[in-house]
Protein backbone atom coordinates (compact mmCIF):
# COMPACT_ATOMS: atom_id res chain seq x y z
CA UNK A 1 0.00 0.00 0.00
CA UNK A 2 1.01 3.61 -0.94
CA UNK A 3 -0.15 6.60 -0.25
CA UNK A 4 0.45 9.53 -2.43
CA UNK A 5 0.09 12.85 -0.41
CA UNK A 6 0.86 15.36 -3.37
CA UNK A 7 -2.43 17.79 -3.86
CA UNK A 8 -4.69 16.61 -7.12
CA UNK A 9 -7.26 18.74 -8.72
CA UNK A 10 -10.47 19.05 -10.16
CA UNK A 11 -12.33 21.48 -12.62
CA UNK A 12 -14.27 22.81 -9.47
CA UNK A 13 -11.25 23.08 -7.48
CA UNK A 14 -9.49 25.98 -9.61
CA UNK A 15 -10.15 29.34 -11.24
CA UNK A 16 -8.57 30.96 -13.93
CA UNK A 17 -6.38 34.21 -13.10
CA UNK A 18 -7.31 36.98 -15.59
CA UNK A 19 -4.11 38.77 -17.26
CA UNK A 20 -3.50 41.67 -18.90
CA UNK A 21 -5.21 41.65 -22.48
CA UNK A 22 -5.30 43.75 -26.18
CA UNK A 23 -7.97 41.42 -27.72
CA UNK A 24 -11.71 44.08 -27.65
CA UNK A 25 -13.64 41.25 -28.99
CA UNK A 26 -14.37 37.43 -28.84
CA UNK A 27 -14.85 37.58 -32.07
CA UNK A 28 -10.95 38.37 -32.64
CA UNK A 29 -10.40 34.98 -30.89
CA UNK A 30 -9.50 31.82 -32.99
CA UNK A 31 -10.72 28.70 -31.48
CA UNK A 32 -9.40 26.34 -34.28
CA UNK A 33 -6.44 24.04 -33.84
CA UNK A 34 -4.07 22.22 -36.33
CA UNK A 35 -1.87 19.64 -35.33
CA UNK A 36 0.35 16.87 -37.24
CA UNK A 37 -0.52 13.60 -35.89
CA UNK A 38 2.51 11.96 -34.35
CA UNK A 39 1.74 8.32 -36.23
CA UNK A 40 -0.87 9.06 -38.99
CA UNK A 41 1.06 11.77 -40.13
CA UNK A 42 -1.95 13.49 -40.86
CA UNK A 43 -3.05 17.17 -40.79
CA UNK A 44 -6.36 18.18 -38.85
CA UNK A 45 -7.79 21.79 -38.83
CA UNK A 46 -10.81 22.08 -36.64
CA UNK A 47 -12.40 22.76 -33.35
CA UNK A 48 -11.23 20.22 -31.06
CA UNK A 49 -13.93 19.44 -28.94
CA UNK A 50 -15.74 15.67 -29.95
CA UNK A 51 -19.17 14.16 -28.68
CA UNK A 52 -18.87 11.09 -26.52
CA UNK A 53 -18.84 7.45 -27.84
CA UNK A 54 -22.14 7.19 -25.84
CA UNK A 55 -25.40 5.56 -27.87
CA UNK A 56 -27.20 9.18 -26.82
CA UNK A 57 -24.59 11.16 -28.22
CA UNK A 58 -22.11 9.60 -30.33
CA UNK A 59 -24.86 9.68 -33.16
CA UNK A 60 -24.56 10.08 -36.98
CA UNK A 61 -26.57 13.11 -36.58
CA UNK A 62 -24.61 14.79 -33.95
CA UNK A 63 -21.50 14.04 -36.25
CA UNK A 64 -22.98 15.96 -39.27
CA UNK A 65 -24.33 19.00 -36.66
CA UNK A 66 -20.74 18.90 -35.17
CA UNK A 67 -19.13 18.79 -38.34
CA UNK A 68 -20.58 21.37 -40.10
CA UNK A 69 -19.42 23.81 -37.62
CA UNK A 70 -15.73 22.24 -37.72
CA UNK A 71 -16.48 19.86 -34.48
CA UNK A 72 -16.51 16.19 -34.05
CA UNK A 73 -18.17 12.88 -32.90
CA UNK A 74 -16.78 9.51 -31.75
CA UNK A 75 -19.78 7.34 -32.90
CA UNK A 76 -20.87 4.38 -30.84
CA UNK A 77 -20.26 1.33 -31.26
CA UNK A 78 -23.23 -0.42 -31.64
CA UNK A 79 -24.50 0.92 -35.23
CA UNK A 80 -24.77 -1.83 -37.92
CA UNK A 81 -22.03 -2.60 -40.26
CA UNK A 82 -24.27 -1.44 -43.23
CA UNK A 83 -25.01 2.18 -41.52
CA UNK A 84 -21.69 2.65 -41.17
CA UNK A 85 -20.00 2.16 -44.67
CA UNK A 86 -22.80 4.06 -45.84
CA UNK A 87 -22.14 7.02 -43.48
CA UNK A 88 -18.49 7.10 -44.13
CA UNK A 89 -18.40 6.56 -48.13
CA UNK A 90 -21.18 9.53 -47.67
CA UNK A 91 -19.13 12.42 -45.75
CA UNK A 92 -16.84 13.78 -48.61
CA UNK A 93 -19.89 13.57 -50.61
CA UNK A 94 -21.89 15.85 -48.45
CA UNK A 95 -18.94 18.51 -47.96
CA UNK A 96 -17.97 16.92 -44.45
CA UNK A 97 -14.55 16.79 -43.42
CA UNK A 98 -13.33 13.39 -42.36
CA UNK A 99 -12.41 14.27 -38.67
CA UNK A 100 -15.53 14.84 -38.16
CA UNK A 101 -16.49 11.46 -37.62
CA UNK A 102 -14.23 8.71 -35.03
CA UNK A 103 -15.18 5.28 -35.74
CA UNK A 104 -15.71 3.54 -32.14
CA UNK A 105 -14.62 -0.15 -31.16
CA UNK A 106 -13.58 -2.36 -28.10
CA UNK A 107 -10.52 -4.93 -27.87
CA UNK A 108 -12.48 -8.07 -28.77
CA UNK A 109 -12.52 -10.32 -31.92
CA UNK A 110 -15.38 -9.52 -32.99
CA UNK A 111 -14.74 -5.41 -32.40
CA UNK A 112 -12.00 -5.66 -34.67
CA UNK A 113 -13.86 -7.89 -37.37
CA UNK A 114 -16.33 -5.81 -37.39
CA UNK A 115 -13.86 -3.03 -38.29
CA UNK A 116 -11.98 -4.81 -41.15
CA UNK A 117 -15.20 -5.59 -42.43
CA UNK A 118 -15.98 -1.84 -42.41
CA UNK A 119 -12.84 -0.45 -43.67
CA UNK A 120 -12.87 -3.04 -46.38
CA UNK A 121 -16.45 -2.31 -47.90
CA UNK A 122 -16.06 1.58 -47.19
CA UNK A 123 -13.24 1.45 -49.49
CA UNK A 124 -10.91 3.02 -46.40
CA UNK A 125 -13.20 5.64 -45.86
CA UNK A 126 -12.69 5.48 -42.39
CA UNK A 127 -9.47 8.05 -41.51
CA UNK A 128 -10.34 8.20 -37.37
CA UNK A 129 -10.73 5.21 -35.45
CA UNK A 130 -11.55 5.99 -31.33
CA UNK A 131 -9.79 2.29 -29.11
CA UNK A 132 -12.32 2.84 -26.01
CA UNK A 133 -11.93 0.47 -23.07
CA UNK A 134 -12.76 1.45 -19.70
CA UNK A 135 -9.84 0.43 -18.08
CA UNK A 136 -6.68 1.54 -20.58
CA UNK A 137 -4.02 -0.14 -17.64
CA UNK A 138 -4.34 -4.06 -19.46
CA UNK A 139 -1.49 -5.63 -21.42
CA UNK A 140 -4.12 -7.26 -23.94
CA UNK A 141 -5.31 -3.25 -24.68
CA UNK A 142 -1.69 -2.01 -25.71
CA UNK A 143 -1.50 -5.25 -27.40
CA UNK A 144 -4.89 -4.66 -29.47
CA UNK A 145 -3.58 -0.83 -30.13
CA UNK A 146 0.32 -1.80 -31.48
CA UNK A 147 -1.88 -4.38 -33.64
CA UNK A 148 -4.28 -1.76 -35.09
CA UNK A 149 -1.49 0.49 -35.75
CA UNK A 150 0.65 -1.87 -37.42
CA UNK A 151 -2.17 -2.55 -39.94
CA UNK A 152 -3.32 0.60 -40.32
CA UNK A 153 -0.05 2.80 -40.29
CA UNK A 154 -2.42 5.74 -41.88
CA UNK A 155 -4.95 6.09 -39.16
CA UNK A 156 -5.29 8.90 -36.84
CA UNK A 157 -5.69 6.66 -33.68
CA UNK A 158 -6.99 7.78 -30.35
CA UNK A 159 -7.01 4.88 -27.50
CA UNK A 160 -7.87 5.53 -23.50
CA UNK A 161 -9.23 5.44 -20.75
CA UNK A 162 -5.96 6.37 -18.83
CA UNK A 163 -5.13 9.06 -16.38
CA UNK A 164 -1.63 8.75 -15.57
CA UNK A 165 1.33 10.13 -17.43
CA UNK A 166 3.57 6.36 -17.84
CA UNK A 167 0.50 4.84 -19.35
CA UNK A 168 0.07 7.90 -21.88
CA UNK A 169 3.29 7.61 -22.99
CA UNK A 170 2.96 3.53 -23.05
CA UNK A 171 0.25 4.49 -25.50
CA UNK A 172 1.83 7.01 -27.73
CA UNK A 173 4.73 4.64 -27.97
CA UNK A 174 2.38 1.50 -28.91
CA UNK A 175 0.88 3.75 -32.02
CA UNK A 176 -2.17 6.05 -30.16
CA UNK A 177 -2.34 9.53 -31.76
CA UNK A 178 -4.06 11.06 -29.02
CA UNK A 179 -4.97 9.63 -25.83
CA UNK A 180 -8.06 9.50 -23.95
CA UNK A 181 -7.71 10.74 -19.78
CA UNK A 182 -10.43 10.17 -17.82
CA UNK A 183 -11.70 7.11 -15.06
CA UNK A 184 -14.79 8.27 -13.43
CA UNK A 185 -15.44 12.03 -13.98
CA UNK A 186 -18.37 11.43 -15.95
CA UNK A 187 -22.00 12.96 -14.76
CA UNK A 188 -23.37 9.41 -15.56
CA UNK A 189 -20.11 7.29 -14.45
CA UNK A 190 -20.20 5.69 -11.31
CA UNK A 191 -16.94 3.75 -11.36
CA UNK A 192 -15.42 5.83 -8.85
CA UNK A 193 -18.18 4.43 -6.29
CA UNK A 194 -18.54 1.44 -7.31
CA UNK A 195 -14.14 0.80 -7.23
CA UNK A 196 -13.11 3.41 -5.51
CA UNK A 197 -11.13 3.87 -8.31
CA UNK A 198 -9.88 7.46 -10.62
CA UNK A 199 -8.43 10.73 -10.11
CA UNK A 200 -9.11 13.99 -10.12
CA UNK A 201 -9.79 15.25 -14.05
CA UNK A 202 -7.65 18.40 -13.98
CA UNK A 203 -4.76 16.62 -12.23
CA UNK A 204 -5.27 13.56 -15.07
CA UNK A 205 -5.01 16.53 -17.43
CA UNK A 206 -2.03 18.22 -16.71
CA UNK A 207 0.42 15.24 -15.98
CA UNK A 208 -0.79 13.57 -19.07
CA UNK A 209 -0.66 16.37 -21.50
CA UNK A 210 2.65 16.87 -20.24
CA UNK A 211 3.79 13.14 -20.95
CA UNK A 212 2.11 13.00 -24.16
CA UNK A 213 3.24 16.34 -25.93
CA UNK A 214 7.29 15.36 -24.52
CA UNK A 215 6.48 12.44 -27.00
CA UNK A 216 5.07 14.25 -30.03
CA UNK A 217 1.39 13.09 -29.16
CA UNK A 218 -2.14 14.69 -28.22
CA UNK A 219 -4.36 13.93 -25.08
CA UNK A 220 -8.30 14.14 -25.18
CA UNK A 221 -9.77 14.96 -21.75
CA UNK A 222 -12.75 13.04 -21.87
CA UNK A 223 -15.74 13.48 -18.96
CA UNK A 224 -15.93 16.33 -16.15
CA UNK A 225 -16.75 18.89 -17.80
CA UNK A 226 -20.73 20.58 -16.92
CA UNK A 227 -20.38 24.09 -17.81
CA UNK A 228 -18.46 26.12 -20.56
CA UNK A 229 -15.79 27.71 -17.79
CA UNK A 230 -14.36 23.80 -17.78
CA UNK A 231 -13.38 23.81 -21.14
CA UNK A 232 -11.26 26.41 -20.49
CA UNK A 233 -9.69 24.87 -17.32
CA UNK A 234 -9.10 21.80 -19.63
CA UNK A 235 -7.78 23.59 -22.69
CA UNK A 236 -5.91 25.44 -19.95
CA UNK A 237 -4.07 22.52 -18.43
CA UNK A 238 -2.97 21.03 -21.40
CA UNK A 239 -5.73 19.30 -23.18
CA UNK A 240 -5.68 19.22 -26.78
CA UNK A 241 -8.95 18.01 -27.52
CA UNK A 242 -12.02 17.64 -25.44
CA UNK A 243 -14.85 14.86 -25.15
CA UNK A 244 -18.21 15.91 -24.12
CA UNK A 245 -21.15 13.34 -22.91
CA UNK A 246 -23.88 15.46 -20.54
CA UNK A 247 -23.31 19.04 -22.71
CA UNK A 248 -24.38 17.68 -25.51
CA UNK A 249 -27.35 15.20 -24.19
CA UNK A 250 -30.75 15.91 -24.87
CA UNK A 251 -30.86 17.66 -27.95
CA UNK A 252 -32.68 16.94 -31.40
CA UNK A 253 -28.99 14.92 -32.65
CA UNK A 254 -29.40 12.50 -29.44
CA UNK A 255 -30.85 9.00 -29.72
CA UNK A 256 -33.94 8.47 -27.72
CA UNK A 257 -37.61 9.51 -27.37
CA UNK A 258 -39.10 12.35 -26.06
CA UNK A 259 -39.99 11.40 -22.54
CA UNK A 260 -42.92 13.80 -20.80
CA UNK A 261 -42.67 14.45 -17.00
CA UNK A 262 -45.32 17.22 -15.53
CA UNK A 263 -45.47 19.32 -18.56
CA UNK A 264 -42.15 19.08 -19.67
CA UNK A 265 -40.30 17.47 -21.72
CA UNK A 266 -36.80 14.66 -21.49
CA UNK A 267 -34.53 12.59 -23.10
CA UNK A 268 -33.13 10.00 -21.10
CA UNK A 269 -28.92 9.78 -21.15
CA UNK A 270 -27.13 7.31 -19.44
CA UNK A 271 -23.87 5.57 -19.61
CA UNK A 272 -22.29 3.13 -21.47
CA UNK A 273 -21.71 0.75 -18.47
CA UNK A 274 -24.88 1.45 -16.69
CA UNK A 275 -27.74 -1.78 -16.29
CA UNK A 276 -29.94 -0.03 -19.31
CA UNK A 277 -26.98 -0.14 -21.98
CA UNK A 278 -25.91 -3.09 -20.81
CA UNK A 279 -29.65 -4.74 -20.97
CA UNK A 280 -30.10 -3.33 -24.30
CA UNK A 281 -26.41 -4.51 -25.99
CA UNK A 282 -25.50 -7.88 -23.72
CA UNK A 283 -28.49 -9.14 -22.21
CA UNK A 284 -28.22 -7.54 -19.04
CA UNK A 285 -25.00 -7.21 -16.32
CA UNK A 286 -22.65 -10.16 -16.34
CA UNK A 287 -22.89 -12.37 -13.30
CA UNK A 288 -19.26 -11.26 -12.85
CA UNK A 289 -19.27 -7.63 -12.76
CA UNK A 290 -21.45 -4.90 -11.53
CA UNK A 291 -22.85 -1.98 -13.05
CA UNK A 292 -21.11 1.33 -13.16
CA UNK A 293 -23.46 3.85 -14.59
CA UNK A 294 -26.52 5.59 -14.19
CA UNK A 295 -29.54 6.73 -16.06
CA UNK A 296 -31.03 10.28 -15.68
CA UNK A 297 -33.52 12.04 -17.61
CA UNK A 298 -32.22 15.65 -19.39
CA UNK A 299 -34.01 18.37 -20.41
CA UNK A 300 -34.63 18.10 -23.88
CA UNK A 301 -32.91 21.51 -25.11
CA UNK A 302 -33.73 21.22 -29.38
CA UNK A 303 -31.03 21.80 -32.00
CA UNK A 304 -27.64 21.25 -30.78
CA UNK A 305 -26.57 24.67 -32.35
CA UNK A 306 -27.50 26.49 -29.55
CA UNK A 307 -25.67 25.18 -27.14
CA UNK A 308 -22.65 25.13 -29.42
CA UNK A 309 -22.95 28.68 -29.10
CA UNK A 310 -22.58 29.12 -25.62
CA UNK A 311 -19.70 26.26 -25.02
CA UNK A 312 -18.03 28.20 -27.60
CA UNK A 313 -18.66 31.32 -26.63
CA UNK A 314 -17.34 30.33 -22.93
CA UNK A 315 -13.93 29.37 -24.39
CA UNK A 316 -13.41 32.30 -26.53
CA UNK A 317 -14.62 34.22 -23.70
CA UNK A 318 -11.98 32.54 -21.38
CA UNK A 319 -9.21 33.73 -24.14
CA UNK A 320 -9.94 37.34 -23.60
CA UNK A 321 -9.60 37.33 -20.14
CA UNK A 322 -6.24 36.10 -20.48
CA UNK A 323 -5.34 37.56 -23.32
CA UNK A 324 -5.12 34.42 -25.70
CA UNK A 325 -5.31 35.53 -29.20
CA UNK A 326 -5.85 31.74 -30.42
CA UNK A 327 -7.27 28.57 -28.61
CA UNK A 328 -3.43 27.17 -28.77
CA UNK A 329 -1.99 29.92 -26.59
CA UNK A 330 -4.74 29.34 -23.87
CA UNK A 331 -2.45 27.21 -21.84
CA UNK A 332 0.45 29.07 -21.91
CA UNK A 333 -1.47 32.09 -20.72
CA UNK A 334 -3.41 30.15 -17.43
CA UNK A 335 -2.63 30.33 -14.44
CA UNK A 336 -4.76 28.37 -12.04
CA UNK A 337 -5.97 29.67 -8.47
CA UNK A 338 -7.22 27.45 -6.00
CA UNK A 339 -10.23 28.16 -4.46
CA UNK A 340 -10.58 24.47 -2.47
CA UNK A 341 -8.95 23.51 0.14
CA UNK A 342 -7.74 19.38 0.53
CA UNK A 343 -9.08 17.63 4.46
CA UNK A 344 -5.52 17.41 5.13
CA UNK A 345 -5.32 20.92 5.90
CA UNK A 346 -8.85 21.83 7.08
CA UNK A 347 -7.92 19.37 9.77
CA UNK A 348 -4.40 21.27 10.24
CA UNK A 349 -2.28 18.17 9.01
CA UNK A 350 1.04 18.80 7.67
Amino acid sequence: MHIEESIKLDFKDVLIRPKRSTLTSRSEVDIHREFSFHHSKRQYHGIPIIAANMDTTGTMEMARALGRHGLSAALHKHYPEEELVAFFQSLAADGLPASCAFYSMGIGKSDYDKFESVMTKSGSAIEYVCIDVANGYTEGFINFVKKVRGNYPHLTIMAGNVVTGDMTEELILAGADIVKVGIGPGSVCTTRKMTGVGYPQLSAVIECADAAHGLGGQICADGGCVVPGDLAKAYGGGADFIMLGGMLAGHDETAGELVERDGRQYKLFYGMSSRAAMERYAGGVARYRASEGKEVLVPYRGPVEDTLQDILGGVRSACTYVGAHKLKELTKRTTFVRVTQQLNEVFGKS
